[in-house]
């Protein structure tokens, strides 16, 4: 039974965003965080030791490759392979600087997660069931305008996402993860009627999820798309060949599935929260992290609620809400929940976008004027600060900031300065485009919020860079031990993070070393937070306490220095 949609659009309301503008707003988006800052703590340095490790491999070093791990710490090896192979092929074949090299693999697999958000959502849309409401004497919106438009307010309402920001800029599995999950969406829609395209794409997108770490994730999505193109057109003309291709699906799927078997990379790591604490913290993240994606897509469900009864003869529902409900759980039961999240962005930024055709204007309007406000605040704050640090006034700002990032010595950067300077006047000239007569295009609730998230991300990358450069990265600290020790032939280390060793072979071309390789070693640097292990100092010898230096802006973080003394008589 076809159930009446809720979507009424006219053709008027299906006008396209230009394409200068959002290519221009992704653009922003993807540079700023990828250029001109260091490695950070903690998992965007480790991912970056992995990288660095295999590209000074020999390729044919097959142990290595299948199971990296980062000299002078004791973690086990990655549980991902294919993310550290991409940035450690970039590192080593490209004549740039490591940071920038192993970034750009990630650079383009989040422009992947964009591309394949924007082209999943049109194909979903062109499906009968999800097309407006004809008119009885026509001027309904025309069924590729309407898919365009509502294609161009999903990938707005990704780049709006909060929790998007940082996460989808770090050289990490999770980046991978985000774009494999949303090219496993687009492979999936694109087979659906009318369009009824090959699989290419989701046959490639599962074995890439697998290989970054989420095999798990890999095969209840690739289950669970291949048991909604099964069940999508059971009477229709287009059953056989939806059956057929959700038949390949789960055999990739399930050969995927062996294939991390295979290479070891199954892991249980589910762990459920066990207080009432731990349950808040959780709903405080999906709050804050999928905002505003989370209201509009439990608008589209309330309001598309009767079709979710059928859901899978409503691929354009029953699609995202797979990819939404999957990540959320995980989410919630492994212990890197945000990591996690990261990968139901594209499927609640889908179900956004389907909202839009059946927002209320006193609705649309209250997105608008709360974002309004909250990101014109978080503009004036981000220049304030700024301010503050160049000048000293306002003096409020400027003393928190020496506070939070003692030693911190402001500098002036005359490149950041004008492009944050270009784009508070693009985040202007879109209040002011608003503002004017444009209420016909079903985006325009989502062209603030994502103009606002863009904005603020390049002020941070620009104006507040070489303060997160100093807040969050090692270099400092690896200084402060360099005009401690100096450049000896090697230093022994004990109880160091993976991010601690990944620092101090970076930014301080330290030779690590462990046990007894250790034993001709001046120096040993222990994690703080490990003293009560013993330490062996070698026959003849042992070690002397020297100094516990602090990274500048984590009062929790110390490394202690010690020194090789020869042993009491």
């Amino acid at each position: 039974m076809n159930l009446p949609t809720p979507a009424i659009v006219a053709q008027s309301a299906v006008r396209r965003l230009p394409r200068w503008a959002l290519l221009m707003l992704c653009g922003a988006y993807l540079l700023a965080g990828y250029l001109g800052r260091e490695p950070w703590k903690s998992a965007d340095i480790t991912g970056f030791g992995y990288m660095l490790e295999l590209a000074r491999t020999a390729p044919w070093d097959a142990v290595t490759w299948l199971a990296p791990r980062i000299p002078g710490s004791d973690a086990p090896a990655a549980d991902a392979l294919l993310p550290y192979w991409l940035g450690a092929w970039a590192v080593a074949g490209l004549p740039l600087p490591s940071p920038w090299a192993a970034r750009l693999p990630f650079l383009g697999l989040l422009a992947l997660a964009m591309a394949s958000t924007w082209y999943a959502v049109y194909h979903l849309a062109l499906t009968p069931r999800a097309q407006p409401v004809s008119f009885a004497f026509g001027g309904e919106a025309r069924p590729k305008d309407y898919a365009r438009a509502i294609a161009d307010g999903a990938l707005l309402a990704l780049l709006a996402c909060l929790g998007l920001a940082q996460l989808s800029h770090e050289t990490t599995p999770a980046v991978a993860q985000l774009g494999f999950a949303a090219l496993l969406m687009f492979g999936v829609a694109r087979t659906l009627p009318p369009e009824s395209r090959s699989p290419w794409p989701a046959i490639l997108a599962l074995p890439g999820l697998a290989l970054s770490g989420a095999p798990a994730l890999a095969t209840l999505l690739g289950l669970g798309t291949a048991g909604i193109l099964a069940g999508s057109h059971p009477m229709g003309e287009e059953a056989p060949r939806s059956r057929r291709v959700a038949l390949v699906i789960a055999a990739c799927t399930l050969l995927t599935a062996g294939l991390c078997g295979v290479l070891g990379l199954w892991r249980w790591r589910l762990e459920l929260p066990e207080t009432g604490w731990a349950w808040r913290n959780i709903l405080r993240l999906f709050v804050w992290f999928t905002w505003p994606a989370w209201p509009l897509a439990l608008w589209s469900l309330w309001r598309w609620r009767l079709q979710l009864r059928q859901a899978a003869h409503h691929p354009h529902l029953a699609l995202p809400l797979l990819f939404a409900v999957v990540a959320s759980a995980s989410a919630v039961f492994t212990p890197t929940g945000d990591r996690s999240l990261l990968l139901a962005l594209p499927a609640l930024a889908t179900l956004a976008a389907f909202a839009l055709p059946t927002l209320e204007r006193s609705v649309a309007a209250l997105i608008d004027w709360f974002t309004l406000i909250f990101f014109s605040a978080c503009t004036l704050i981000i220049w304030v600060v700024w301010t503050a640090m160049q000048t000293g006034f306002p003096p409020q700002p400027a003393a928190n900031v020496a506070r939070l990032a003692p030693g911190f010595e402001p500098s002036f950067v005359p490149w950041a300065f004008v492009v944050a300077l270009l784009a508070t006047f693009g985040w202007v000239r879109l209040i002011a485009w608003r503002a004017g007569r444009h209420r016909a295009a079903i985006w325009k609730s989502l062209a603030l919020p994502a103009g606002g998230a863009v904005l603020c991300w390049v002020l941070l990358m620009t104006l507040w860079l070489p303060l997160l450069d100093y807040a969050r990265s090692y270099a400092p600290l690896v200084r402060r031990i360099q005009a401690l020790i100096g450049t000896p032939e090697c230093v022994a280390v004990a109880e160091l993070t993976p991010a601690q060793a990944v620092a101090l072979r970076f930014h301080g071309q330290l030779e690590l070393r462990q046990g007894a390789d250790s034993a001709a070693c001046p120096w040993l640097i222990v994690d703080d937070r490990h003293l009560e292990a013993p330490v062996a100092a070698g026959p003849g010898s042992e070690w002397a306490r020297v100094a516990s230096i602090q990274r500048p802006s984590d009062n929790n973080e110390f490394l202690t220095v010690f020194r090789r003394v020869p042993a009491r008589p």
